[in-house]
């Protein structure tokens, strides 16, 4: 298993990303009839077969790893001038996790599982997620 890790362009919150999470699937006409989150990317994973229904897309928004959402399955897309793209079908769930500083990166990278923060949950530390984001900002965690 693999995970991914991807630069959320745009967005400046995980809460601005929550609000939105439903619209984006129809700006790409990519309805896949199911209640998902919908992400386009330009490349398909060569490891895709690792990630589907196992995997998680970590988004690091302002600079930091916040929160998760499973990949449910990944979907070739061609538009209408014959380019391929790979759809990143989702989980609408959105995972908090511990604040983890990260620094751009262009697409998307893989994350190894012991490489990936921890959920806030599973640590008891549903509270303290302010502070922690604080304290990875700076450095410290």
């Amino acid at each position: 298993m693999i995970h991914m890790v991807k630069l959320c362009v745009g967005v400046s919150s995980i809460e601005e990303l929550e609000s939105y999470r439903n619209e984006r699937a129809h700006w790409w006409d990519a309805d896949y009839g199911e209640d998902v989150h919908v992400h386009r990317t330009r490349m398909m994973p060569k490891r895709a077969a690792e990630m589907e229904g196992k995997s998680s897309i970590y988004w690091v928004i302002a600079g930091v790893i916040g929160v998760r959402q499973p990949i449910l399955r990944l979907a070739q897309y061609t538009d209408g001038e014959g380019k391929n793209y790979c759809d990143i079908i989702m989980s609408p769930d959105m995972v908090r996790t511990v604040p983890y500083p990260k620094r751009p990166v262009q697409g998307w990278r893989y994350l190894p599982p012991a490489d990936a923060p921890p959920d806030l949950a599973a640590n008891g530390n549903e509270g303290a997620e302010e502070i922690a984001r604080d304290l990875a900002r700076l450095g410290l965690i």
